[in-house]
């Protein structure tokens, strides 16, 4: 039997270095670091677009990602910055369990798209 494949198409993600933002705990204490206005943002969208999910059990297994990033303009930029966002916000949404689960991650850079997008096929491994 062949493995089935989710096909997603979702928004294009805050790099890694906007995702994240340190706030001071006051007097000493150190900082939180939280997810950015940026990319609450980002999940919120990409988790409206992955609503099917909520509907049905997450995937369990061990999991093949395939990404294709298909930035905005071509600015220079490193793909594997745009990653974390990415597969929280699968994660959050109910795709699957824990990105933990991920034991093959292909990322590519797509053409370029007005708006950016990322097109990411997920396979369920049987082994």
């Amino acid at each position: 039997m062949a493995d089935a494949t989710v096909h997603l198409t979702l928004p294009w993600p805050p790099s890694v270095n906007r995702y994240w933002r340190s706030v001071p705990m006051g007097r000493g204490r150190g900082v939180r670091v939280l997810i950015s206005r940026e990319g609450r943002a980002f999940r919120r969208e990409a988790v409206a677009r992955l609503a099917r999910f909520r509907r049905r059990a997450p995937l369990c297994g061990r999991l093949d990602v395939r990404v294709e990033l298909c930035a905005p303009t071509r600015r220079a930029l490193d793909i594997d910055n745009r990653l974390k966002a990415l597969l929280d916000a699968m994660q959050h949404a109910g795709v699957y369990r824990d990105d933990g689960q991920i034991d093959r991650l292909l990322v590519e850079r797509g053409p370029v798209t007005r708006g950016g997008l990322v097109r990411v096929a997920i396979t369920e491994m049987n082994h």
